[in-house]
């Protein structure tokens, strides 16, 4: 099956690290939505990274910020 062009791999024996930069500078309670995952801010934009195991984890991570009306403006893998 052939991955989304800029989805992240994740899957196999080994997890992935992922990054999500976020527009803006995310509040405590929008941060603590997301405790599977470490949080910084870096010139005005929030990062959330932290380990995803499947793809279906990734996805999950993208509808809650979508639900949570954050604005990503960039994913990547930062391993594999």
């Amino acid at each position: 099956m052939a991955g989304l062009v800029g989805v992240p791999r994740c899957g196999g024996n080994r997890a992935s690290e992922v990054e999500l930069r976020i527009d803006g500078e995310m509040s405590l309670s929008l941060v603590k939505a997301f405790p599977e995952l470490d949080h910084v801010v870096v010139g005005g934009q929030s990062v959330l990274f932290g380990s995803v195991d499947e793809p279906s984890e990734l996805y999950r991570l993208l509808l809650r910020c979508e639900s949570l009306g954050l604005h990503v403006i960039e994913m990547r893998q930062l391993s594999e």
